[in-house]
């Protein structure tokens, strides 16, 4: 019971300050559709890995594959699962009528996917993953859905030549952030004989972490203020 309180309670109080922040709240029913919807995540997200790993052979240096396992393993089929589903959901949903709703739908598909990841991870390591997930994998998960949700609500409401651009980086720009993040995580464990190199990679880390917060929290002000000034000339 511990476990699974560990796992979801980092879980829950992401989505619930994402949907606290909404001005009009979204349909449950909807948000729960995304949520069990990255549970489906999963299950693309294996399929493609299965028909990407052949690849990997070749890449055989500590570098090489942790490049290949964080970018193309975890990065680029985690965030494609989660951006079909996504799109599949609520790309012609009527109640998707604001900028902020992407990143509010983005986060709970993210969350569920990571719920499910959390659970495999805390059973099999315990209290000390579930504390360390709960503040650096959960909060990315989440952050990563904020990059995609950002531009896929760019493309939703776009009229013009951008619209496919901005689609395009609701996979790319979350791809690889989340690529960044796992790749200094696995290459400092795959160079534990280099204690400079870990260091510098612990450094790394550290970094990208604080530019995915940060970077995640101003695009979360961008589009609430985007749907404010909407809604204030609206009344006007």
């Amino acid at each position: 019971m511990v476990f699974l309180i560990s796992s979801i309670s980092p879980v829950i109080i992401f989505m619930f300050l994402i949907y606290y922040k909404d001005s009009i709240k979204e349909p449950i029913g909807l948000l729960m559709k995304c949520f069990f919807g990255g549970f489906l995540t999963i299950i693309i997200d294996l399929i493609i890995v299965k028909l990407i790993s052949p690849i990997g052979v070749g890449f055989s240096s500590a570098f090489g594959k942790s490049f290949f396992d964080a970018f193309f393993q975890a990065g680029f089929p985690e965030e494609l699962s989660k951006l079909i589903i996504l799109y599949w959901i609520v790309w012609k949903h009527k109640d998707f009528d604001q900028h902020f709703d992407g990143i509010i739908y983005a986060v709970f598909v993210s969350m569920g996917f990571a719920l499910i990841e959390n659970l495999l991870y805390v059973y099999e390591g315990g209290l000390s993953v579930a504390l360390m997930r709960a503040v650096l994998a959960v909060p990315g998960h989440g952050f990563f859905g904020v990059a995609m949700g950002y531009y896929f609500s760019l493309a939703k409401f776009h009229t013009g030549p951008k619209k496919n651009e901005f689609l395009a980086k609701s996979l790319l720009i979350p791809a690889i952030l989340h690529g960044l993040y796992d790749f200094a995580l696995m290459y400092a464990g795959n160079s534990a004989n280099n204690p400079l190199l870990v260091v510098g990679l612990i450094i790394a880390f550290t970094i990208i972490v604080i530019v995915i917060w940060k970077r995640g929290l101003q695009k979360i002000a961008l589009h609430y203020q985007k749907d404010k000034l909407d809604a204030e000339e609206k009344m006007v």
